[in-house]
């Protein structure tokens, strides 16, 4: 009966016993102490090579996020920069692993091998600039000591990845504590001015080249790839699925593949989980239409699928208004399931705008390299040790 129970529980989604949600040890610390005050002003020339420390939240397999930071990272480093990663691991996960193999799982899962990571504070000597990278790092780079500016890099609204909570106060909060903000999209950064007061500057996210790109590869006319990581609620992952529902309805010979996560579906699908970038690359290739909702910033993977070529649908919203525009290389839909099914159904029927689409979406993304990002990143890491 109680396997019968943890079946149950699983299937709705639903962890199996309630859990209290990790907080980082920092935010008393910092309530107690107050902000480190900063060092000395940096005072080499405005294009001298900087001492950058990365402040990182616990990891997962799969996380979008931390991808991101490393491809930064790696750029940074590129461009003659001493970057180091520093994990801030509010909840307690991988000191069970031991330094050793949580450095593995990093590099293993989001490449990097050629960076610093500490897995603790430990061995902190300062740096120019120190950064945070999500609301749960804020409290320890304002304690760090020997630091020059503080930055933060914010790739999404993070209060909104919570309902009404202390983590949605706490995460709003990191954005009124003066770092200088150095958003993932012109409209995050607009956001956080108007809603926050904060200081803000912008990088437009990126795409690895090497690995998405429309290769010579058959391109089947019944297969659509969705996005479904159910255990990221921005994603609105049961809305596609009641799209994709319907769609199975109407053409029951339809390919479905499911990838980034484990959401559940009772439609004949293809569950492929997490996946690898080489593999993936090699669906978005070979589908016909791709599909994943945004219900914040924008997300890397329909960038990525634009690489390869692949027609993308996406929400309608104001942050994919602003991002791409009314009518730019992503379909924009109503976030409605029958509306969403309409969509993906026309696509699969006109192979003329599907390849109008995969054009423009290969026109757009273009330029979109993590070289051009990190330029972007560094000329906000240099406005944040900038006395005021």
């Amino acid at each position: 009966m109680r396997r019968a129970r943890e079946l149950a529980r699983r299937a709705l989604g639903r962890p199996a016993d309630p859990v209290t949600p990790a907080l980082p040890e920092a935010l008393t610390e910092l309530a107690r102490r107050g902000p480190t005050v900063l060092g000395p002003t940096f005072g080499g020339a405005t294009d001298a090579a900087l001492s950058v420390a990365v402040v990182m939240p616990s990891f997962r397999q799969g996380s979008g996020g931390h991808a991101t930071i490393v491809h930064l990272a790696s750029a940074l480093a590129a461009r003659g920069h001493a970057v180091s990663l520093w994990l801030e691991d509010f909840e307690q996960r991988h000191a069970r692993d031991g330094s050793a193999l949580t450095g593995r799982q990093f590099v293993d899962w989001f490449g990097g091998a050629e960076l610093e990571l500490h897995c603790d504070f430990s061995a902190w000597q300062g740096a120019d600039v120190a950064v945070a990278t999500g609301w749960q790092t804020v409290p320890r780079v304002l304690l760090l000591p020997g630091v020059s500016g503080r930055a933060y890099l914010v790739q999404d609204h993070e209060p909104e990845f919570y309902p009404t909570s202390a983590q949605s106060l706490f995460a709003a909060e990191t954005y009124r504590q003066g770092l200088h903000c150095v958003a993932a999209s012109p409209w995050l950064a607009q956001l956080l001015r108007d809603r926050y007061g904060a200081s803000s500057s912008s990088f437009d996210l990126a795409v690895d080249h090497a690995v998405y790109s429309p290769r010579d590869e058959s391109r089947r006319d019944d297969t659509v790839a969705f996005y479904a990581r159910a255990a990221t609620p921005r994603r609105a992952v049961p809305l596609g699925l009641l799209a994709l529902g319907e769609l199975t309805r109407r053409r029951p010979g339809v390919r479905i593949a499911l990838f980034g996560g484990d959401a559940h579906a009772d439609f004949h699908h293809e569950a492929l989980g997490t996946v690898r970038s080489a593999d993936l690359a090699t669906l978005y290739r070979q589908a016909t239409v791709g599909m994943v909702f945004s219900l914040t910033n924008p997300s890397l993977v329909g960038l990525e699928m634009m690489a390869c070529g692949l027609p993308c649908v996406e929400v309608d919203s104001e942050p994919m208004r602003a991002s791409f525009g009314v009518a730019g290389p992503l379909r924009l839909t109503p976030p409605e399931p029958l509306t969403l099914c309409s969509t993906i159904e026309a696509l699969l029927d006109d192979e003329a705008e599907r390849r109008r689409l995969g054009d423009a979406g290969l026109a757009f993304v273009q330029g979109r390299t993590w070289s051009r990002a990190a330029e972007q990143v560094e000329a906000g890491l240099r406005h944040a040790l900038v006395p005021r």
